[in-house]
């Protein structure tokens, strides 16, 4: 009998989005809002944050909520944004012509956003 009976907390869910097609510095704004807040009130915030990625978190969030809601049996009032991480996807490369004959290369850089929520 060497292992105690411990009622353990249940461990975060994740949701993740990839290939967001906005620069990862411009997601990590709004991230920061929401970093250490509870659910509801961060999808409060985030639908007032005039910024494109807050539709992108604000999706993200709701996914990870019904996740752990539906996975985990977790209660949905109670889930705290413990982490978020906006990571650089890959550039996707482009070229605008110039006069002369010149072109110019445009990077259309993407993010990856992943949410990990848990228990307060």
């Amino acid at each position: 009998m060497g292992k105690s009976m411990k009622q353990e907390k249940p461990k975060a869910r994740t949701a993740t989005v990839r290939w967001v097609r906005i620069s990862p510095r411009k997601v990590r704004l709004v991230a920061d809002l929401v970093r250490g807040q509870k659910v509801d009130a961060a999808l409060g915030m985030l639908s007032f944050v005039p910024r494109r990625g807050s539709k992108v978190i604000s999706k993200l969030i709701t996914s990870a909520m019904h996740n752990a809601e539906n996975d985990a049996k977790l209660d949905p009032d109670n889930l705290v944004v413990q982490r978020i991480h906006v990571d650089q996807g890959p550039t996707v490369k482009r070229w605008l012509a110039r006069a002369m004959g010149r072109a110019n290369r445009i990077n259309k850089k993407t993010c990856h956003v992943t949410v990990w929520l848990g228990e307060a």
